[in-house]
């Protein structure tokens, strides 16, 4: 009987002890695992975040400000505000046209203005223009013999590099060789209008903002969003005119 109970106690033990040994390889094993888990998931989140912080960066320069037109017709004319800077983008649109041609070709010719008996009149409405040979344009002014002087002016300040030549009625003008240097005058005077361009639309941009400040019923918290949503508004339109700006610059430097 008591040799029976000493093998039961023996047994017991013996399981005992396995179970604690095994609960201590467990509780290490799972404790090592959970470490490097830890580090894994540390390192995981530090890389998240490092991620996280350089799309901050990018997007921080991306921010833009949302125009709420209805806001803003409620206290500025914002119809008329946008055509003044449509305006300013179309001039300069038509700056580029009339004063910027690498080429002086029949084409600009024609179409420089001129001012005569208090009016402008393009150079195809006073003239009959044709080519002597490619290098030589005639301007036939018989019709409007009186015009002459203005006409000459007018060719002159074009922009195009012409030198006319006068016999009697007719102009002749000799076609310039294009140079690295007249490409280069004309792309900062292409600036030149740009700049132009951009100061018009701000000076629309200021002059609405002055009436939001002005009105003592906005909050300023209010006036400074609306503010910001004018610069927004102009920013569209300086970008539009900046394209316009690159594109004239291209063509400039790369014809031929």
């Amino acid at each position: 009987m008591l040799r029976r109970f000493t093998v039961r106690i023996t047994k017991s033990l013996s399981d005992y002890a396995i179970k604690k040994q095994f609960s201590t390889i467990s509780s290490n094993y799972f404790h090592r695992n959970s470490t490097n888990h830890q580090k894994n998931a540390i390192q995981t989140q530090f890389v998240r975040n490092y991620a996280k912080g350089k799309d901050k960066k990018k997007e921080k320069g991306k921010a833009k400000i949302v125009v709420n037109d209805g806001q803003l017709m409620e206290h500025v004319s914002l119809e008329s505000m946008r055509k003044q800077m449509e305006r300013a983008t179309e001039q300069l649109k038509l700056d580029f046209t009339k004063n910027l041609t690498v080429r002086s070709t029949t084409g600009s010719i024609e179409s420089i203005l001129v001012p005569f008996d208090d009016q402008e009149h393009t150079l195809q409405e006073l003239a009959q223009i044709s080519r002597k040979n490619p290098k030589t344009v005639i301007i036939n002014m018989s019709l409007f013999p009186q015009a002459i002087p203005s006409v000459l002016k007018a060719i002159e300040k074009s922009g195009l590099n012409l030198n006319p030549q006068q016999d009697g009625t007719t102009l002749y003008i000799p076609i310039p060789k294009v140079t690295k240097e007249h490409r280069e005058a004309l792309t900062k005077n292409a600036k030149q209008f740009f700049v132009k361009c951009k100061d018009n639309i701000r000076d629309v941009q200021i002059k609405y903002a002055k009436q939001i400040k002005n009105k003592s019923s906005i909050s300023q918290d209010d006036a400074r969003n609306m503010e910001a949503q004018l610069v927004a508004i102009a920013n569209e339109y300086i970008d539009r005119g900046e394209k316009m700006y690159e594109r004239k610059c291209e063509e400039l430097i790369g014809k031929d």
